[in-house]
């Protein structure tokens, strides 16, 4: 019997690898044509075929219909709803992944010191390009990174001349504390948080298992976002403030040209995959239908073991909740 739940096997979908890594829509309406997302806006119609993305991001103008996110999340693509170039993330719909796999890879690489200092050393390796870290600890990475943020600070305030007092932000609030230049830094590494979290999402890894972070539900996005933000969100920030720019909308404009420009959405999602994945290797995730039991290891799913245990003892009721419009040729509801 067919699951309802998947209308394509996992054989029929094209891997992760071989999919075009992001598609960003903007003030257009997404409709379907056979197996193709039409995407129809007042200066040109494209056919995407949906089985060849692994993101859809949908920008600020966007109209999708039914039949257009049937297509999609029968394709495995993941669909994220988000600010102008993705720079906000606003929700998400089901990822391309259809097994556990890279999120058990992630949560495997976490929960091992050895393992999760490895991947912490990757990622300060991309930040410290020429030099070796494979041999420091997560104190010496720390220390060596304070020292590093500071200097660079330093630099761009010398490049743009505006002056630099020190770091100063307000969780949760991007723009509510410091002087300007903090408050275009906070903007700018809000929108790269936005980025970093879609990603992640499209790829179906956790945002809140991270490596150097550590008890945050984002943890991962703010390992991932630090990757960039000596390339990207500082020196945007100096050059706003220098240009008198100090908005948060500036901050934001600004981040979503350089990731336009450089293509920062594919070049996250290599990212990411690189540092959970083994080097050199293509990682499977296969779709698997077991339970988790502590004796055995696993146990097969679609199977009703009511007979093996009393839920009454729990509480557990059956509750359902519908709303429900009335029909469309409704009489009393036309009237």
């Amino acid at each position: 019997m067919p699951d309802i739940w998947w209308k394509a096997d996992p054989q029929d979908l094209h891997r992760l690898v071989d999919r075009v890594s992001s598609v960003y829509v903007e003030r257009s309406h997404l409709d379907r044509d056979e197996n193709a997302v039409v995407i129809i806006n007042k200066r040109q119609t494209v056919r995407v075929p949906a089985a060849m993305v692994a993101v859809m991001l949908l920008g600020p103008g966007t109209r999708v219909t039914h039949g257009a996110i049937r297509l999609l999340a029968d394709s495995g693509t993941t669909v994220c709803w988000v600010g102008e170039q993705g720079v906000r993330m606003y929700a998400a719909g089901l990822g391309p992944s259809r097994g556990a796999g890279l999120l058990h890879r992630q949560a495997w690489l976490v929960t091992r010191p050895k393992e999760r200092l490895a991947v912490a050393r990757a990622m300060y390796s991309m930040r410290f390009p020429g030099e070796d870290v494979s041999a420091l600890t997560m104190q010496q990475l720390r220390g060596r990174e304070g020292t590093r943020i500071r200097k660079f600070y330093k630099a761009q305030a010398a490049r743009t001349g505006v002056p630099w007092n020190g770091r100063v932000y307000k969780p949760g609030d991007a723009f509510a504390a410091g002087d300007d230049l903090n408050r275009l830094l906070s903007a700018a590494n809000a929108a790269l948080y936005g980025i970093c979290h879609a990603v992640i999402i499209g790829l179906g890894a956790s945002p809140g298992l991270g490596f150097v972070h550590t008890g945050k539900a984002t943890s991962f996005v703010l390992d991932i976002a630090d990757l960039y933000k000596a390339e990207y969100t500082i020196p945007l920030a100096f050059d706003l403030a220098a240009q008198g720019l100090t908005e948060e909308r500036d901050a934001r404009l600004g981040l979503r040209d350089l990731i336009a420009r450089d293509k920062l959405l594919g070049r996250i999602v290599t990212d990411v995959k690189n540092l959970l994945t083994p080097e050199g290797t293509d990682f499977e995730d296969p779709e698997v239908n077991l339970l988790w039991d502590e004796h055995l290891g696993s146990v097969p799913g679609g199977t009703n073991y009511a007979g093996q245990a009393d839920m009454s003892a729990h509480g557990m009721t059956d509750s359902h909740i519908a709303v429900i419009g009335p029909e469309l040729d409704d009489p009393e509801a036309a009237s």
